[in-house]
């Protein structure tokens, strides 16, 4: 296939923000990113005028989007309008969230996940199950008739689902440590959510091999002076990952500024939508579980107000973070991008514009809303 050549005003790798520079694309992957000048001869130029050239987003929560819901329809199709629902606003691989809910339903989102990913269904990168193995007192808007204990067979299913990326949300005080190793030993990404433990819990989760925390801040034990919970346990520990909503509903602003000052690395804080059937689609109401979830201003409740993840997308989560939480677009974009592949292990061929990785790409228009992108080469209409 012949070379195709894009620029932009501006041009992100996922590490340096270039001017009067092309990205060359061939087939599905980046073939090299060069001076305009130095295009190969003969190759057509593509210029997108204003905005940015980005890698394309990686949103590792995705209940939902363009009038689906996961849990409800758990099949190779849903799975297909749910991703090019986000993929209008920029998103190249997402994790499809499957949560709390019957044994039966886990079983059939993973069999829907793995026929997703053998039909090539553009944009489905592995799976997210969030639940059923939490703390009931931290349960947010999941059925606590639903929340139970892991099983043998539980353990089982997970650990031998075929699924390269699998990210599993738990809370260790309702999964062990011993468990926890078990299943990182296994590639499974561990992930603490959903949970009332304390800080030396929660640390101690992360010793036996979980990786990150679930929508920091949300349905989790809180930062106090002599309690710092999961939120301190996931500041303070370097190894753990934590996505963030940044809308504006699901945490203060000043305190998502104050957690990424203090976030000890190499971990990083990364963006997640938590999204949901309203995302990216028109109507107000939809149900969970069998309980009607209502949206009004951009928040998503159920009927008692209990917040009931979101109608964000990626490009609105990137501007947010850049107009309300000091981020320069280059970190958001890492925070959209980069960080999400590197906690996931997919940052060998997702993550940046760099020769031989997959050609994920998003173009930003000044306003940082998505006006085109591409998934492996292809340009999603």
């Amino acid at each position: 296939m012949a070379l195709v050549a894009l620029t932009a005003e501006r041009l992100f790798t996922g590490e340096t923000m270039l001017a009067g520079h092309a990205l060359l694309i061939e087939d599905d992957t980046i073939a090299d990113v060069v001076p305009i000048d130095r295009l190969p001869a003969g190759v057509g130029l593509s210029d997108l005028g204003a905005g940015t050239l980005a890698p394309g987003f990686i949103d590792a929560q995705v209940n939902g989007g363009g009038g689906i819901l996961f849990n409800d329809t758990p099949d190779s199709d849903s799975l297909r309008q749910m991703a090019l629902a986000h993929a209008r606003h920029g998103t190249t691989a997402m994790l499809p969230t499957f949560i709390t809910d019957t044994p039966a339903g886990m079983h059939a989102a993973i069999e829907a996940i793995k026929a997703a990913i053998a039909a090539g269904v553009p944009g489905i990168a592995g799976v997210h199950l969030e639940g059923p193995f939490l703390s009931v007192a931290r349960k947010g808007a999941h059925d606590p008739a639903l929340i139970r204990p892991m099983r043998a067979d539980d353990i089982a299913a997970i650990t031998g689902s075929g699924i390269a990326t699998l990210l599993l949300t738990v809370a260790p005080e309702t999964v062990p440590a011993a468990t926890i190793a078990e299943l990182a030993a296994a590639g499974v990404i561990v992930s603490i959510g959903h949970s009332d433990a304390a800080y030396e819990l929660a640390v101690g989760a992360a010793e036996a091999g979980a990786r990150g925390a679930t929508h920091l801040f949300n349905a989790m034990a809180q930062l106090q002076g002599r309690k710092p919970g999961v939120v301190g346990a996931a500041l303070d520990t370097g190894s753990l990952w934590a996505g963030i909503i940044p809308d504006g509903i699901h945490v203060h602003p000043a305190s998502l500024r104050l957690a990424l000052a203090a976030k000890r690395g190499p971990g990083r804080l990364f963006i997640v939508t938590d999204a949901m059937p309203t995302a990216g689609a028109p109507g107000d109401v939809f149900h969970l579980n069998g309980r009607k979830v209502t949206r009004a201003n951009g928040r998503l409740t159920l009927e008692d107000g209990t917040i009931a993840g979101s109608d964000l997308t990626m490009d609105q989560a990137v501007a947010f973070t850049v107009a309300h939480l000091g981020v320069d677009l280059a970190e958001a974009l890492r925070m959209a991008s980069l960080y999400p592949a590197e906690f996931l292990r997919l940052d060998d061929r997702r993550g940046r514009l760099k020769r031989g990785l997959r050609a994920d790409i998003v173009h930003l228009g000044p306003d940082l809303a998505a006006q085109a992108t591409w998934i492996g080469g292809a340009l999603v209409s």
